[in-house]
């Protein structure tokens, strides 16, 4: 029996939005008169959140207070460039339409913060999500299972009737934390190698990959 509903990662799954996300990183660096980062720096750091990426970016023993202030530089400064060079991945749009004329649920989720899902869905997805989770006050970050749960619980499914797709170990934690079937994309911030690595079984290499994957599930 297929999957009733497919949940997807937003950050180099379904979205390409690295540069936007490194601009606004090396924005607050210089805002702070931080040394900036390069493009595969800030890729290896990304999948954990915000203060997760400021962490990782700024030079090694930064205090905390200055992290604090700097994760607000970042969600100042990304509220209002979220959407300069992001651009969904190639045939994503095409297989979330094909995904729900199948008559299976869509929903999204995120580490990033809400306003920034709700914003990049209406502008790259509109009308292809039944549901979106964004981090929000209150709720465990990926690769706690928060986030998928909800999508459960707003769905009413159990587990075993939908499939999580994600890019990144964090993803791949988020499934298995959730006790639910994953499906790895190589397209993102992490190769197929590093999937493979962490133990990923099922990699794809396209969309029409990933629509098999969730219309052939045996």
């Amino acid at each position: 029996m297929k999957y009733k509903a497919v949940i997807f990662d937003m950050d180099g799954t379904i979205l390409n939005t690295l540069d936007d996300l490194a601009d606004t990183m090396n924005y607050c660096l210089r805002s702070y008169g931080m040394p900036e980062r390069t493009l595969p720096e800030i890729r290896s750091f990304l999948g954990n959140g915000l203060r997760v990426l400021v962490e990782k970016s700024v030079p090694a023993g930064t205090e905390k207070s200055l992290i604090d202030l700097m994760c607000e530089t970042f969600g100042d400064y990304y509220k209002d460039h979220c959407a300069i060079k992001t651009r969904p991945y190639e045939g994503i749009n095409a297989l979330l339409q094909k995904v729900r004329d199948a008559g299976i649920l869509t929903a999204v989720v995120s580490n990033k913060v809400d306003f920034a899902v709700t914003e990049l869905c209406k502008e790259y997805f509109d009308g292809l999500f039944d549901y979106s989770v964004g981090e929000r006050p209150g709720q465990r970050r990926k690769p706690f299972p928060d986030s998928v749960n909800d999508v459960l619980e707003y769905f009413k499914l159990t587990k075993e009737e939908a499939v999580y797709i994600g890019d990144s170990e964090v993803d791949f934690m988020t499934a298995k934390n959730a006790g639910m079937d994953v499906i790895m994309v190589d397209w993102g911030f992490r190769d197929e190698a590093s999937l493979q690595m962490m133990g990923a079984k099922l990699i794809v290499h396209s969309t029409d990959e990933v629509y098999e994957a969730i219309v052939n599930k045996e």
